[in-house]
């Protein structure tokens, strides 16, 4: 058994989409691995929301002002 987890990587959903035949969906890991291998061997996909744009603020700028 592995003592080391295995490396996320981090796709675009359509590529998730591409490949949905041959992927399951561990909840486990909370990602995508192999149908029928993916326990042991093969790779450990994730959908890539690290580059999602927030909305930008749009309240008071409170920044740079000194309480009285």
């Amino acid at each position: 058994m592995r003592t080391q987890q295995r490396p996320r990587r981090y796709v675009a959903s359509y590529w998730l989409l591409l490949f949905r035949p041959v992927l399951r969906y561990s909840a486990t890991r909370d990602a995508f691995v192999l149908r029928g291998v993916g326990r042991s061997i093969g790779p450990v996909l994730r959908i890539d929301r690290r580059h999602e744009r927030r909305p930008s603020y749009v309240g008071v700028e409170r920044r740079r002002i000194s309480a009285a």
